[in-house]
């Protein structure tokens, strides 16, 4: 147990035609075609994050968005996934940076962000200031827009209490939004050396495949 928990604290403390008109007659009995038949709008799945959702050290069709897409391919679903991950990327940073990623449609938008704050030590209240204030800014590009909110949690040597304060944050930010929870992200995954890369950080391919596992008992109820 205590070489789990020591693999686990290593783990979590080292964390981009024509215009004529046509007659009637035309209208009644032509017949559509591939070039005349609007073809239905692709909705988008976002994930925003850090080197988690970026895939860091993998090839870019290792990372879970992209099995994500995969899955989704698979099910013939009309869906694009869009990893938006960007390493090293803190809270405040998220705040900063999602006004410009909502300059794009987003039908399902995933945050998953907080780690490097915990990493910084920076204020719980900040971390969940700066949270809320991404949510906000979601909603109020799109108030029908749904969110996916991708839990964390704080190794024990941090203390019971801080702990407890961290992990509750996303919780709080899933109930306020009307937001769906992943509990934790990387269940079966964190602090297990064989499902991460050499670091001890990040999921290797093996460990993707079950964080995607992780985000799609969630994902696919919004699809």
């Amino acid at each position: 147990m205590q070489k789990y928990i020591t693999v686990f604290v290593i783990f979590l403390f080292a964390l981009s035609c024509n215009n004529e008109p046509q007659k009637p007659e035309q209208v009644a009995t032509e017949t559509p075609t591939a070039e005349t038949t609007p073809r239905k709008k692709q909705k988008t799945v976002l994930f925003f994050g850090n080197s988690l959702t970026a895939g860091y050290g993998l090839e870019e069709d290792q990372s879970f968005p992209s099995l994500v897409q995969d899955r989704i391919d698979s099910l013939g679903m009309e869906y694009t996934v869009v990893n938006a991950g960007l390493s090293g990327e803190t809270t405040a940073g998220g705040l900063n940076r999602v006004d410009w990623i909502l300059k794009q449609d987003i039908d399902i938008f995933v945050l998953e962000l907080g780690g490097n704050d915990m990493l910084r030590g920076i204020d719980i209240n900040t971390t969940e200031a700066n949270l809320n204030g991404i949510l906000k800014k979601v909603k109020a590009k799109n108030p029908d827009i749904k969110i996916i909110v991708a839990g964390m949690l704080a190794p024990p040597n941090m203390g019971a209490d801080y702990s407890r304060e961290f992990g509750g944050i996303y919780p709080r930010l899933a109930k306020e939004f009307g937001a769906a929870l992943i509990p934790f992200f990387l269940d079966k995954v964190g602090g297990i050396p064989e499902l991460n890369l050499q670091d001890g950080i990040h999921p290797n391919a093996e460990g993707q495949k079950i964080v995607r596992e992780n985000v799609w008992r969630v994902l696919k109820e919004y699809l």
